[in-house]
């Protein structure tokens, strides 16, 4: 199945061009914060663990869990091992993290590739968690949202290979059976890989599926493993949630290599037969005029041409055969002041005088490409020095030129883009090929966002100046991915934030906000009505509406390890502390003497 190209259709009504601009809010945001009894590892990259794949993976990992089934629930893992919980219901009252489970410790844990403990909630009874040394574990977890204090239960636990982080795992049952899939992420050294770092990145997608029969006890095996190669660590890897499908957006493409430990057969090309035949005609152009000599059967005489030429159109053949060229003509040309003639008894020469003088054609007919141009060599050394400016030894040659040429060292953050080969694509599962695939060289991935449970996670991109979030439909082939929601100037405001780290959004959109490496987030909230009238003076009209900005500082000097945000509140997390911001009610009328 060859993969289609697809665009990402932008709803025009969730965009406003009539953005302004953020205005500072010195709304004091309540901050509250528990103190952990164990710190949160994070685990440092050794020495063999040196490219900006390892560190894009694992050196930038976000240690925070958001439970997207019970709002407000959020989980991490410490460095005794346990998966500790904490509910908020009281913002003033925070109480302790509650353990639900602790992982073995044994001499896997003293390896020098070991990777941080990761965690994915498959869904609202279960979870699959790694060790970060190469053991996977499935676990029910029951109701998390019930006050009930419910350890989770193990169901199962393997040894899968080199050490990995748990990217996303999905839940279903199909004919009855109890499925889980689970997506790993690893970064293994490639002996094929002369050229660059000496590493490949690897997805492996697994299925787990209960092979106890009816009224046994439950009992879960791996039933089906698939490996997917690239050289870059993807931004965005989900699974459908029946497993169906899997998509990945990442700047380098993934192909399946490996099924169930199987290469992957890719079926021989066919060898392309390409009909190799000489051009039909041949043109040259000046400013004033265009010569066209057309091949012709050898032999013709004139009496045999069937010439006709109008102001826009013109055609050429032999009497009783179909035109040997025939269309219309780039550009206007005056026929009283054009000819014809035989030459050498095999080809016809053609004179045409352009009736706008200077404007140079791109073809001579309308969509034909049987011709060849050709250029004199008076007109290539005219091109050859008017290009001579584009290329310099130095990196800008003639800076004192009424134009000189463009310095990449000059652009903003803000003006990079990924290389063109960043795409989004959706594979098939049982084919394991791309069926869609999206080019995104010009959209920036900004982050990952669980909007619906039930739906695959969503997507951020920047267009243009916004940040746009998408939503995975996989049941729709004709409009696979949907745009739900904007962030307002999100693009362009997260470039200037060097020190970035992590970056989030509210599942119901109601802001946005990013935070760096330390201290301090950043919130963005989208417009507001204003209580009282306000003008803008330049324009001399009045706002309706504005959209806040807000600086959260934290009372920390330790990294940012982990970022989530529900509606009601952010969350934060450190090695040693748990922050909780509380968000005010965002319908709640802006005055225009909260910003500066």
């Amino acid at each position: 199945m060859a993969a289609a190209n697809y665009s990402l259709k932008v709803n025009r009504d969730l965009l406003d061009p009539s953005f302004e601009s953020y205005r500072l809010s010195l709304d004091a945001i309540p901050t509250y914060k528990v103190e952990l009894d164990a710190a949160v590892e994070e685990v440092k990259l050794n020495d063999t663990q040196y490219t900006l794949e390892h560190m894009r993976a694992f050196g930038m990992y976000n240690y925070l869990h958001l439970d997207p089934w019970y709002e407000d629930s959020v989980l991490f893992v410490d460095c005794k091992g346990r998966v500790l919980s904490l509910t908020v219901t009281l913002d003033t009252a925070l109480g302790k993290p509650r353990e639900v489970y602790r992982l073995d410790a044994d001499e896997s844990s003293e390896r020098g590739d070991r990777l941080c403990a990761s965690l994915s909630l498959t869904s609202a009874t279960w979870a699959a968690l790694s060790d970060g040394a190469g053991r996977l574990y499935l676990l029910r977890t029951g109701k998390r949202g019930d006050s009930t204090h419910m350890k989770w239960e193990l169901l199962f636990s393997e040894d899968v290979g080199n050490p990995f982080i748990v990217l996303h795992s999905v839940s279903h049952v199909q004919a009855g059976v109890h499925t889980l899939e689970v997506l790993l992420l690893r970064i293994l050294k490639d002996p094929q890989e002369t050229k660059g770092s000496g590493y490949s990145v690897s997805l492996e997608w697994i299925t787990v599926s209960n092979t106890a029969g009816q009224g046994q006890e439950k009992k879960y095996e791996v039933k089906k493993r698939r490996v997917l190669t690239g050289k870059s660590v993807p931004h965005y890897a989900a699974m459908e949630p029946q497993g169906k499908g899997l998509m990945v957006a990442s700047e380098k493409p993934f192909v399946f290599t490996h099924v169930d430990g199987v290469p992957v057969e890719e079926p021989d090309p066919e060898p392309m037969e390409v009909e190799k035949t000489d051009p039909i005609y041949f043109w040259q152009q000046t400013a004033e005029d265009i010569t066209v000599c057309v091949r012709m059967p050898e032999g013709v005489t004139k009496e045999e041409v069937r010439f006709r030429l109008t102001a826009d159109n013109i055609s050429v053949a032999v009497q009783g055969f179909p035109p040997i060229l025939e269309g219309q003509l780039f550009a206007a040309v005056d026929p009283e002041a054009s000819a014809w003639i035989i030459k050498n008894d095999k080809s016809l020469e053609v004179s045409l005088q352009k009736r706008s003088e200077g404007p140079m054609w791109a073809e001579l007919v309308m969509g034909d490409k049987r011709g060849e141009f050709v250029m004199s060599e008076e007109q290539a050394a005219v091109l050859h020095e008017r290009l001579t400016h584009l290329t310099s030894e130095d990196l800008n040659g003639n800076p004192d030129k009424d134009k000189p040429p463009c310095n990449s060292q000059e652009l903003e953050d803000c003006d990079g883009f990924p290389e063109d080969s960043f795409s989004l694509a959706h594979f098939d599962g049982d084919s394991l090929k791309p069926t869609q695939v999206v080019n995104l060289g010009s959209h920036q991935y900004l982050f990952t966002v669980d909007v619906n449970p039930a739906d695959m996670p969503c997507l951020c991109l920047r267009h243009d100046v916004d940040a746009l979030v998408w939503q995975p439909r996989p049941e729709q082939p004709t409009n696979m991915w949907e745009h739900i929601a904007t962030f307002n100037a999100l693009g362009y405001v997260q470039a200037s934030k060097r020190d970035k780290k992590f970056a989030t959004c509210a599942p119901n959109f109601s802001y946005a906000s990013l935070c760096e490496c330390l201290r301090r987030a950043f919130i963005y909230r989208q417009p507001s009505p204003v209580e009282t009238v306000l003008f803008n003076r330049k324009q001399g009209r009045q706002i309706g509406q504005v959209a806040k900005q807000q600086v959260a500082s934290l009372d920390s000097d330790k990294p940012i390890l982990g970022f989530r945000a529900t509606n009601e509140r952010l969350y934060i997390l450190t090695c040693s502390q748990l922050f909780v911001l509380k968000e005010f009610d965002p319908d709640r009328p802006w005055k225009h003497t909260d910003h500066l």
